[in-house]
């Protein structure tokens, strides 16, 4: 079946049709998920609550654009949603750092090549604000501007969580790539 007719299926509201789009991207949405979620069960609740939008919202997409595109941006809409609406969920932002106003682009050497899993468990134990604009920044293709509308922060709080985010990537991943930094003497 194309993914045309599958659309096309979904908008008359046909479940195997439904279970077959659900069945074709949950699992490269539960990975956005994860990214977002702070741990699988909280991605999993994610997922589910987003491709309910999804398919209460099929008629609106166009058809102009990959459809992955579109379910992508509804996931991850569902995601900062729940963040946000989720008490347990502080969003840590940091104003009292001052502001950053340009974060120069990082070259690959800036990131050795480490296991991806070990990769998305360092972003997940980021504080949520850092972990939050890093995902939509790296993952997404967010500006800062956009990220800033999305989270109600300012655009200069954007890049310093970014900078942040960053920073302390660079200094997990040097632990893993030179154990003995992480040691102290004295």
């Amino acid at each position: 079946m194309s993914t045309g007719q599958i659309v096309k299926d979904c908008r008359a509201g046909k479940r195997k049709a439904q279970n077959l789009l659900y069945r074709m991207y949950s699992a490269q949405m539960l990975g956005v998920c994860m990214r977002y979620g702070n741990d699988l069960h909280e991605a999993e609740d994610m997922l589910q609550e987003g491709f309910i939008k999804v398919f209460q919202n099929i008629r609106q997409y166009k058809g102009t654009g990959p459809l992955q595109a579109w379910i992508r941006r509804i996931i991850v809409n569902t995601a900062i949603n729940h963040l946000k609406r989720n008490a347990r969920h502080k969003l840590h932002f940091d104003y009292s750092d001052g502001l950053v106003d340009d974060i120069a682009d990082e070259s690959e050497e800036d990131y050795p090549e480490t296991d991806p899993e070990v990769i998305i468990g360092m972003i997940r134990d980021l504080p949520e604000g850092y972990r939050m604009v890093l995902n939509l920044f790296v993952f997404e293709g967010f500006g800062h501007k956009e990220i800033a509308g999305l989270l109600g922060i300012s655009e200069n709080t954007s890049k310093t969580q970014l900078f942040k985010a960053r920073e302390s990537l660079k200094k997990k991943l040097s632990l893993i790539n030179n154990p003995k930094e992480g040691v102290s003497h004295g």
